[in-house]
């Protein structure tokens, strides 16, 4: 247990923190998922329309620190890859 007062605030304000970052990785995820439902039902304007919208998300997670900017941008240009192929 955390001893001094600054401590005890320190311990609260990470509670906080965490509750955020577990939002935005829950939200990080749940985008990139439904790209992935999309390119698995071949649905290439959804899977377009979902990345879309997963790309800021991600961008925004790595910015935060969520993700490593790398493992962002990776992931980001895995997708845009299998959503091209499939428009293809």
């Amino acid at each position: 247990m955390a001893n001094t007062k600054s401590a005890q605030k320190a311990v609260r304000k990470i509670a906080r923190r965490t509750l955020v970052n577990k939002m935005r990785r829950s939200q990080m995820r749940t985008e990139v998922r439904k790209v992935e439902e999309a390119l698995d039902a071949k649905d290439g304007a959804a899977a377009a329309e979902a990345l879309r919208a997963a790309e800021p998300v991600l961008a925004r997670a790595a910015q935060k620190g969520i993700v490593h900017r790398n493992a962002a941008s990776r992931k980001i240009s895995r997708l845009t890859k299998r959503v091209k192929a499939l428009a293809v």
